[in-house]
């Protein structure tokens, strides 16, 4: 499936150009965002004005998702610090990258729960990261859109609030498409490593007379709304409740085992966020 012509997301960095040449990718090829994007623009809330720090905010955690869901090595990982990085959901234990694999990734990190097992209307234990995606691919086949609501402060520790949503044009573990919006808010932190700058030193003085000498060298610092590409993701943590999404998905009619296995959509063609 062919991706986007232009060779670039205006939503997210990292996912085409020289440098994703060698990136491993779940579906052999990058994700196409077309669909998800235009769900997207014709659904947000909120438009903020290019260059804001909402916008960067914004545009961050649409790159990070999008690697998290699509890239299945760590070392193609460009927005998060590798050997500090954990995620956490409501308050539960911080995982590593390489736990959270364990965990399935994707959509089971996300839907992680204590509730018995009995109770599960959809249980994380018993998904693989390829059947969670046809599970979700196939209820959203547009996407599942994200927008930031509102950003409570910026870099190093990135405060904001969102809101996911998408049609239900599709099943859901055995519940027949309603064709109603889904939606899902939530808060999140993101805890980032700070920009990379130039930045110009004196070197010292001779024979009475100051002679300024400027070399550049690498800095690392915190700049006001700097959010770039330069930044390293350190720890995530989200707060929601998993109930608003799976009792959105759980409110069409039960269908019989052949009804619910529906085909799934193109992954090339939807997506989170």
């Amino acid at each position: 499936m062919a991706t986007s012509g232009v060779g670039e997301d205006k939503y997210r960095k990292f996912l085409y150009g020289e440098g994703e040449r060698d990136t491993k990718w779940r579906f052999g090829s990058p994700p196409n965002y077309d669909a998800v994007n235009k769900l997207f623009e014709e659904g947000r809330t909120k438009v903020w004005p290019p260059g804001s720090l909402e916008e960067k905010v914004q545009n961050l955690v649409k790159t990070w998702e999008m690697e998290m869901f699509n890239k299945t090595c760590f070392d193609d990982y460009k927005s998060v610090d590798l050997k500090n990085y954990t995620f956490s959901l409501n308050g539960m234990k911080p995982v590593t990258l390489e736990e959270k694999r364990k965990l399935g990734g994707g959509y089971n990190t996300f839907l992680q729960t204590s509730l018995p097992e009995k109770f599960r209307v959809y249980n994380p234990a018993e998904e693989t990261v390829e059947s969670a995606h046809v599970a979700f691919t196939t209820a959203f086949p547009r996407g599942f859109a994200l927008e930031v609501l509102q950003v409570y402060s910026g870099p190093p520790v990135i405060v904001y609030k969102f809101r996911h949503w998408g049609y239900m044009e599709g099943p859901f573990k055995g519940h027949a498409a309603t064709g109603e919006v889904v939606e899902l808010h939530g808060m999140s932190i993101f805890e980032v490593h700070p920009t990379l700058i130039s930045c110009g030193r004196i070197l010292y003085s001779f024979s009475g007379f100051f002679f300024l000498f400027f070399y550049t060298f690498n800095s690392f610092v915190f700049l006001p709304n700097q959010v770039d590409e330069h930044m390293k993701v350190v720890k995530v943590e989200f707060f929601m409740d998993r109930g608003e999404l799976l009792g959105g998905l759980m409110k069409g009619a039960s269908l019989d085992g052949s009804a619910a296995e529906a085909a799934p959509a193109c992954p090339f063609l939807t997506g989170t966020g």
